[in-house]
């Protein structure tokens, strides 16, 4: 035979895109159309239906930037439509075929009803079926002319990003409203090509079943009469329904479809229009399933499902009545889709909490899985949290955006820190937005690893990132695939029901143990620092606030603990952990609010604790201590004198001065307080740190090095931090000025300022207290850089085979060398509150008050000693997409410890991120709790969600090693209870002479229900 693939391929090309898609809208006539822009923030429709509307023309530029003009479309059926599929037609000048990161519509009856939403892949509007011709229409449209920050691929900064910025020039041209007969017949066959198409394409040459798809769809366009398609249409089908028949191999592997729509809660927009995407989404979302009886939809966010509920209750109407009939499946189980780094331990359980929460109270549904698929990176202790909230499994996708290493499972046991493991899929597909295409099926066979042992994988089906979900036509793929030769069957089916036979055909898949490192996206760890110094700051002013809140409730008779304020907040600050924002990569309107609120966050977090110290009663200054060890430190009264005190753990002390047992010294540049000896150089860096303890100098080279990097990876700006940053660098090392400002015996201070680059200054001040071996640099930076990012360097003299990271309830070890690819890959990591190297017998660690990016890298020098050399990333200067990302003002602290150990580290990192506080109080309430035993440490004291007064206290070992020993109580203990993260009863807590007896493998999340006597 010969070989004509070349000429049927571009004859079925051409026919297809040319003559049977335009024929699917078989006759239109245009509606009448009048608009009104509203100024300013969006309206209601209210407002919107009162407003005086101007007559509009199709062609006419419309929508400044993040403006919403109203359009109001009347319209009559045609008698001639009468039996017939008719629908409204609508293109707002749709660019490109992404729906959501541009013009989106939301469609109302005029009886404020919100219909369906359009966007460039979904312009429909249903009228009847089959009409009877002569039916009104009268539309109220409200539409988005969001501008398109994505214009160009990221290759330049925009001022769209910001409605401050972004200017009044129209950005949209209305090209389309009509009422249109929809020819069935013709769409259906547009859809039958489609798929024969992909799955013909991405056979082989080899495979008979290409040939025999190709000489078909020959066939079928012979057929086709080209001056009547829509008459030939049927006849043209009937050609290829013998190829459309064939069943899939016995042995296809199984795609299970699950409808989908990643909504980004903020990103490329701000907030305000994710409130308003949701409802767009959802009401497609809902239409569909009207539509699709077999079709089924899969949402997470709570807080997402809040905002439609609050706002349009005529949407969340529907989604009940979807859930209901089963075709929208709550998944998740979390308050937003949160970054998976940086949240801590306690914010993720929250995030849990309030997330389940929410599906069990408005749906009676206890969600069973994680669902987090675009966050960049995954930390070790999520099993454990995911377990402990009632969950059985775990979905990612973004894994397969790793820049070096092909993650080796799709279906695997994930084993956290502590040892418990999870079931977890990561789809083959590649895509968390998938339309069935022949390249995505054809990629989801190709890539599953798991081949002979297991048979399917999960795809989510839809469009999204900025919404839209999934389409009719993605749903008519699907039907067309459930069982068709050359290609794997899809059903339609819920995650759970996935997840079930998944694990029943694959119980003993292999274990990944520990962290699930994203190979890209890892300056997500350092972009936008006053967004993640706002994170760190709100979870621990909300640690603070609940401990005291319940120390009153428990001592103070008046007192009433603040249950809804402190809802509230904790809602607001898991909102903005969700992995677009706290991670920095969002348009500068959204930092621009972030910041805004967590400042307002804090102002009110204050007020909470400062009414619950105060209720305990005025008198005497005491001096309170949120964090969980015993503290003994300098502090300043409120008439501005520096005292020495111990304060227990989760308690308060009269602020009785003692004495340490030396002061501080100083002399020249050099500071000793009898535990360590630091001498700054000339040029404002550490030129040694003398362990005076273990009588051994700290460094290897100079301490404390700022050194400026040049910073463009090859994509994703704000995202992205390239290997090659490493290469071109200038270090800081002329000073203005280094000067002692402080000289006390209990504190002493050098300050260092700076001045570089384009017009940055810095200013920092070494300080160090009388009793601890800390040494605290606070810095101030006005930074003014670009395309820059700013490291301080701490060379210490260890040979470190590893180093450690603190992360939630824990800490990660991780290699110093680089023998593998894999290894490699980790030059840029994140950690919590602090970083450890050490070797037998000595360690050292940097400790952070708001920053979470660093590496750590090995040298071994001339004389055979190693230098191992931690590196904490302190600023950036992206441009893309905030071409003012990180400008201006920064303050924080980062501390040295010499002489540390693990324990050490995790006691000073509490310390430094909860400043003890100084206040009246005339009460001298016992801690409300206090573990004893090496390696317990209570993260969370709170009253129990529910009202009953009981006391919840979260705590965990910290060290990595068995731990054991009591919880004791400041008030008469009448009984305890071992509960999942969302205090609901899993076993009884033994007592033994008030107290509960605990013991705890390492890492082990113990939440304590306690009763009071």
């Amino acid at each position: 035979m010969h070989d004509e693939r070349r000429r049927i391929e571009e004859r079925v090309e051409r026919l297809h895109t040319q003559r049977i898609k335009p024929a699917i809208y078989a006759a239109t006539v245009p509606f009448e159309v009048e608009a009104w822009q509203a100024p300013g923030e969006p309206v209601s429709f209210e407002e919107a239906t009162a407003a005086r509307y101007e007559p509009f023309a199709m062609g006419t530029p419309w929508g400044p930037p993040w403006g919403t003009t109203w359009f109001r479309m009347r319209g009559e059926v045609p008698a001639a439509f009468a039996g017939r599929r008719v629908e409204a037609v609508i293109d707002l000048g749709f660019v490109g075929d992404w729906p959501g990161n541009q013009a989106e519509a939301l469609v109302h009856l005029p009886d404020g009803r919100p219909l369906k939403a359009v966007n460039p892949l979904n312009q429909y509007v249903p009228i009847a079926n089959p009409a009877t011709g002569g039916e009104q229409i009268d539309y109220l449209v409200e539409a988005a002319s969001n501008p398109d920050i994505l214009a160009n691929n990221f290759s330049a900064p925009t001022l769209l990003g910001d409605v401050l910025t972004a200017g009044d020039k129209p950005l949209y041209t209305f090209l389309r409203a009509d009422i249109a007969v929809l020819d069935e017949e013709v769409w259906h066959l547009d859809l039958d090509i489609q798929v024969l198409l992909g799955v013909m394409t991405h056979l082989g040459d080899h495979e008979p079943r290409r040939h025999e798809i190709l000489h078909a769809l020959d066939r079928a366009m012979d057929t086709l009469d080209l001056d009547d398609v829509s008459g030939s249409a049927a006849a043209v089908r009937e050609v290829l329904a013998p190829v459309l028949a064939k069943p899939a191999h016995a042995s296809a592997h199984v795609v299970s479809g699950v409808g989908h729509a990643h909504i980004d809660s903020a990103w490329l927009w701000p907030i305000r229009e994710t409130k308003r995407k949701t409802s767009r989404t959802f009401s497609n979302v809902t239409s569909l399933a009207d539509e699709y009886d077999d079709f089924i939809f899969a949402c997470s966010q709570a807080q997402q499902y809040e905002w439609v509920r609050d706002h349009y209750p005529h949407v969340w109407a529907r989604i009940q009545e979807s859930v209901k009939k089963g075709q929208w499946a709550p998944v998740g189980g979390m308050w937003v889709e949160s970054d998976g780094n940086l949240p801590g331990g306690e914010a993720i359980a929250r995030q849990l909490i309030h997330g389940k929460r929410f599906f069990i109270e408005h749906f009676g549904i206890e969600t069973k899985g994680v669902w987090l698929p675009d966050s960049f990176g995954y930390n070790a202790a999520y099993p454990q949290l995911a377990k402990l909230a009632g969950n059985e499994w775990f979905l990612t996708q973004k894994i397969s955006w790793n820049q070096t290493n092909k993650f080796p499972h799709h279906t695997f046991w994930w084993e956290g820190i502590d040892g418990t493991r999870i079931f977890t899929h990561f789809p083959p597909v590649d895509t968390y937005n998938a339309r069935f295409s022949g390249e995505e099926m054809d990629r989801a066979v190709r890539n599953y690893a798991e081949k002979g042992a297991g048979t399917r994988s999960l795809a989510p089906f839809g469009w999204g990132d900025g919404g839209g979900g999934p389409t009719r036509e993605i749903m008519e793929r699907a039907r067309r695939l459930a069982d068709l030769e050359g290609s794997p069957k899809v059903v339609v089916e819920h995650p759970d029901e996935f997840f079930a036979k998944a694990r029943a055909e694959y119980e003993d898949a292999p274990v990944w143990n520990g962290e699930l490192y994203l190979e890209l996206h890892r300056a997500t760890y350092t972009s936008q620092a006053r967004t993640k110094q706002g994170n760190r700051r709100s979870e621990h002013k909300l640690r603070e606030a609940e401990l005291w809140a319940t120390t009153a409730a428990l001592h103070a008779p008046d007192y009433t603990y603040p249950y809804d304020k402190l809802d509230r907040l904790w809602k607001t600050v898991l909102l903005h952990q969700f992995h677009d924002i706290l991670p920095g990569s969002s348009i500068a309107w959204v930092h621009r609010e972030a910041e805004a609120e967590y400042a307002r966050v804090a102002a009110e977090l204050e007020e909470l604790t400062a009414e619950a110290v105060a209720a305990l009663g005025g008198g005497a200054p005491r001096v309170f201590n949120t964090s969980p060890y015993d503290r003994a430190e300098v502090v300043r009264t409120a008439e501005g004198a520096l005292a020495y005190v111990a304060v227990p753990a989760n308690g308060s002390a009269a602020l009785a001065p003692s004495a340490p047992d030396r002061g501080v010294t100083v002399e020249g540049r050099v500071l000793d307080n009898g535990l360590v000896r630091v001498e700054v150089a000339e040029d404002g860096t550490l030129a040694s740190v003398f362990d005076l303890r273990a009588q051994r100098e700290v460094l290897a080279d100079q301490g404390n090095l700022l050194r400026l990097h040049t910073d463009l990876p090859n994509y994703w700006d704000a995202w992205d931090i390239d290997k090659h940053y490493r290469n071109r660098y200038v270090d800081l090392l002329e000073a203005s000025a280094v000067e002692v400002v402080e000289q006390d015996p209990l504190r002493a201070a050098i300050r260092v300022q700076r001045s570089f680059g384009k017009g940055s200054t810095l200013t920092q001040t070494i300080t160090l207290r009388a009793g601890s071996p800390r040494i605290d640099f606070e810095t101030e930076i006005d930074w003014h850089e670009a395309e820059k990012i700013l490291k301080a360097g701490f060379p210490v003299d260890i040979r470190a085979p590893h180093s450690s990271a603190e992360i939630q309830f824990g800490h990660i070890q991780r290699p110093t060398h680089t023998n593998t690819s894999w290894e490699a890959a980790r030059f840029e990591v994140s950690g919590h509150r602090w970083v450890h190297v050490g070797e037998p017998g000595y360690g050292v660690a940097v400790i952070n008050d708001s920053t979470y990016g660093h590496d750590v890298t090995r040298t071994v020098r001339e004389d055979g000693g190693t230098t191992t050399k931690v590196s904490l990333s302190l600023v950036r200067a992206p441009r893309i997409p905030d071409p003012e990302a990180d400008q201006g003002m920064h303050r924080f602290t980062y501390s040295l410890l010499p002489g540390a150990s693990i324990e050490d580290a995790v006691a000073e990192g509490y310390a430094l991120n909860l400043p003890l506080r100084v206040a009246d109080s005339a009460g001298e309430p016992e801690p409300v709790v206090s573990a004893d035993g090496e390696g317990l440490t209570v993260e969370a004291v709170k009253l129990a969600d529910d009202g009953s007064g009981d006391v919840v206290v979260r705590l965990y070992e910290s060290r990595g090693g068995r731990a054991q020993g009591v919880l004791r109580t400041g008030f008469p203990l009448a009984g305890a209870e071992i509960t999942d993260l969302l205090e609901r009863p899993l076993e009884a807590a033994h007592l033994t002479d008030g107290a509960v007896p605990v013991a705890l493998r390492p890492f082990q999340i113990l939440t304590l229900r306690l009763r009071r006597g």
